[in-house]
């Protein structure tokens, strides 16, 4: 982990807490200031926990605001200035190695958080006990209200997207949890200790992709990612300065490090994607991917027919070949 000088408020002694808010700033102090507001008003009152602010090198007044404003002084509040930009993997690094409770919380700063959002990630989390890896929620677009994320899924390509479907609401509530690849960092809930055995999040992803990363090497440790589907907040999507900036090196460094583990998640999306383009009319030479699929999503077939490990494969390789052609080594 980079070390640079920094300011840190706030110490807290006595007894630990049971949940640590960690929550990186860099710029958009509008938002930051409405996101805590958010944040206070929705966490419940039998919750112990403390509120660690990592400010980035913000350049809009933020710093100045954490110096002075009286609410950032006292507990829960804790505050750490980094000297230089680290990037949000690396100030959530630092923050996250003076966190003292059980569990964390790693909220970005361009949330709104709604009443009763941290309650159903609690429970997914306890729900799963040692099974549990990343806890993630349901997150709307803050300014159109649709559905931004409810987890991660693996497109037939083999590229993580949001999954922007929510089950029907029945669903929902018989089974309130959802098993998926991986979840956003943008929210989300994990034990320290997982944090701690993972070694946090990965500083060679610049922006983008370490909470994927982290999401992978949770599964690959015997852990299950789920989304608590009833809990729901408000999100400002990219809102900090050149969130995008580095996207496709964060994704061909992602591919390189998983690329085994996404093309087998790729193959029932492509089988689902098949069985979709085919509904209606398949052509006779088809049926036999028609009934291989169906067999394979219905869990009756353990491989997945050869032409859905072509087409992922395919898939991959024109995704290498491009990265290769813009990042030559």
């Amino acid at each position: 982990m980079p070390s640079s000088p920094s300011h840190f408020s706030s110490e807290q002694a006595g007894p630990a807490p049971r949940l640590s808010i960690v929550v990186p700033l860099f710029n958009c102090l509008a938002l930051t200031r409405a996101m805590l507001d958010s944040l206070r008003s929705t966490l419940p009152m039998d919750v112990s926990h403390e509120i660690i602010l990592v400010d980035d090198g913000s350049t809009d007044g933020t710093r100045e605001w954490l110096r002075t404003a009286r609410e950032t002084q006292a507990p829960p509040f804790r505050v750490l200035l980094n000297e230089r930009n680290l990037g949000f993997a690396g100030a959530n690094n630092r923050a996250v190695a003076l966190a003292r409770g059980e569990v964390l919380a790693l909220l970005n700063n361009d949330l709104v958080l709604l009443p009763g959002w941290l309650e159903p990630m609690l429970a997914a989390l306890e729900r799963l006990g040692d099974r549990t890896g990343l806890v993630g929620n349901v997150q709307r677009d803050a300014r159109t209200g649709e559905i931004d994320h409810a987890g991660l899924e693996i497109t037939p390509a083999a590229k993580p997207v949001h999954t922007r479907e929510l089950p029907a609401r029945l669903t929902r509530l018989l089974q309130p949890v959802r098993p998926v690849a991986a979840v956003t960092g943008a929210c989300v809930l994990l034990r320290r200790s997982l944090w701690q055995e993972l070694g946090g999040f990965d500083e060679g992803y610049v922006n983008g992709g370490e909470d994927i990363d982290l999401g992978y090497r949770a599964r690959a440790n015997g852990r299950v990612n789920v989304v608590a589907l009833q809990s729901v907040v408000r999100h400002h999507v990219s809102s900090s300065p050149g969130r995008k900036a580095r996207d496709e090196q964060n994704s061909f460094r992602l591919a390189q490090r998983w690329e085994r583990e996404l093309t087998a998640d790729a193959w029932r999306p492509w089988c689902r994607e098949f069985l979709r383009s085919s509904f209606g009319s398949p052509r006779e030479r088809e049926y036999r991917v028609v009934f291989a699929s169906l067999a394979y999503l219905a869990g009756f077939r353990r491989e997945p027919p050869p032409e859905a490990r072509r087409g992922v494969a395919e898939g991959m390789a024109r995704e290498f070949a491009r990265w290769r052609a813009m990042f030559p080594s």
